[in-house]
């Protein structure tokens, strides 16, 4: 016979957290596996911290069960648990040494000196800051200070990490550098992350999964790959990245039924000529084009009462926004890029 399959890192089962009349966790089931990069994201008040605080014990479920690599964590307090945390604010000591602050959980559990010392430098080394033990974190920038804060966090060497939005004060550029680089470490070290964020392009570059929360629910888990582009529900295909949410006449107009199915603008092209092969076509005005760079962005009218927003990479010099407001214009796309969607109860 062979081996039977580990438990989760983390499991929720049926989780709840209510705070009087508010349901900030509304019946969570999901499983986190062993290893694994995973993201919960929604907007504000959708959930996802209250789950990260019930994973760290900060929060007590109101109902159902958590687990941590198949340990019922509901008894457990904090320091049990083989879990840290990195927060968004980085909450370093500021009157102790960046060395001082990543050696601080070792002091705290009479790790010998010379051990700390070493296990200090290794994790200095991995955030790719050696050399900064003897300074204090005000000398550092944000993006130093968030490496300190991920050092102090990894150097007890737990099973999961938990990181609450933790690259939200950084500037953009500096926050895409430190997306790659936690990847990087996450991959190296083998341990499970789970991250929260609102911001759906970090979740999808980071993720090997992610979870949308939506009013203390789970919407959609998935790939990264599937929840773009296959989301399951209008709230998922609006917030992860654009959508043309279609229905009513409007979706009659472009398939002869009036089902609800989204669209990604970026898989729908504009034709100047003959429309290709097996695509489907509608007619429309151009309400609006905003030249965005690397694309333009186009709002469509089309028949039954629908708008469509369709992005056209800029390949040539100029973009493609020069087309005039009120230009009608002849929309193209694959049907097999529609995708069903479903409505909540």
């Amino acid at each position: 016979m062979g081996a039977s399959p580990s438990p989760p890192a983390v499991r929720f089962a049926d989780v709840r957290r209510h705070f009087g009349d508010v349901k900030a966790v509304d019946g969570v089931t999901l499983d986190i596996g062993d290893g694994e990069f995973f993201s919960m994201l929604g907007p504000s008040g959708s959930g996802k911290t209250t789950c990260l605080r019930l994973v760290a014990g900060f929060e007590r479920p109101t109902a159902g069960r958590i687990e941590l690599h198949g340990v019922a964590a509901a008894d457990l307090p904090p320091y049990e648990r083989d879990v840290n945390t990195v927060f968004q604010d980085y909450a370093l000591f500021p009157h102790m040494s960046v060395g001082e602050n990543v050696a601080y959980g070792l002091s705290v559990k009479k790790v010998p000196r010379a051990e700390r010392d070493r296990r200090v430098a290794e994790m200095l080394e991995l955030v790719r800051l050696p050399g900064v033990a003897g300074r204090r974190p005000a000398a550092l920038s944000g993006g130093q200070r968030q490496r300190v804060a991920l050092a102090r966090a990894l150097v007890n060497r737990p099973r999961v990490l938990l990181l609450d939005e933790p690259l939200g004060a950084l500037d953009l550029k500096l926050r895409q550098q430190m997306q790659a680089e936690l990847k990087a470490i996450q991959r190296q070290l083998g341990i499970t992350f789970v991250y929260v964020t609102h911001d759906q392009e970090e979740a999808l570059a980071m993720s090997d999964r992610l979870a949308v929360f939506n009013h203390g629910r789970v919407e959609q888990v998935g790939t990264p790959v599937e929840v773009y582009e296959s989301p399951r529900t209008p709230f998922v295909a609006d917030f992860v990245g654009i959508s043309n949410l279609v229905e009513g006449e409007a979706a009659r107009a472009m398939t002869g039924s009036p089902t609800p199915f989204t669209h990604r603008p970026e898989k729908i092209r504009v034709v100047g000529g003959a429309v290709p092969d097996g695509l489907r076509s509608v007619e429309g005005i151009l309400a609006d084009s905003t030249y965005l760079g690397m694309h333009t962005r186009h709002r469509v009218e089309i028949p039954g009462g629908g708008r469509l927003v369709v992005v056209e990479t800029n390949r040539e010099a100029g973009g493609s926004g020069t087309r005039p407001r009120g230009a009608h214009v002849r929309l193209a796309w694959d049907p097999a890029h529609q995708r069903p969607v479903e409505r909540p109860e």
